[in-house]
């Protein structure tokens, strides 16, 4: 059960449909956050088991920045509890260790056990 002294891991995605200012006048989608979006689809109760947010492409990306830092705003990324460690942990900022990139946050979920492993 999540409370404040036991917060749910924090995973930050890309919201899809985006635009970036090098490349006017398209649109785009992050096929990283996608991936970890099809597993979370895949799996609903991770739904439960973490704070699922996506936000918008521009930077600064604040919410991940009052986290992790601003050398650390990259998506998707998890983000742990305080205190919490990750065998997949990319960095750590403060008493928070995360994990970086859509393979290593997919391998800290199977590691957490909240999935089971991809099929090789």
């Amino acid at each position: 059960m999540t409370t404040p002294d036991n917060p749910k891991p924090q995973l930050f995605l890309l919201s899809p449909n985006f635009e970036d200012a090098a490349y006017p006048g398209q649109r785009f989608f992050c096929r990283h956050s996608a991936l970890v979006g099809g597993v979370i689809a895949s799996f609903p109760a991770l739904e439960d088991l973490l704070d699922v947010r996506r936000i918008g492409f521009r930077r600064p990306r604040a919410e991940v920045v009052a986290l992790v830092g601003e050398a650390n705003q990259a998506l998707p990324v998890l983000i742990l509890p305080p205190g919490e460690t990750s065998g997949q942990a990319s960095g750590e900022a403060g008493r928070r260790q995360f994990v970086a990139g859509a393979e290593p946050i997919i391998a800290a979920l199977v590691e957490r056990g909240f999935i089971p492993p991809p099929h090789p």
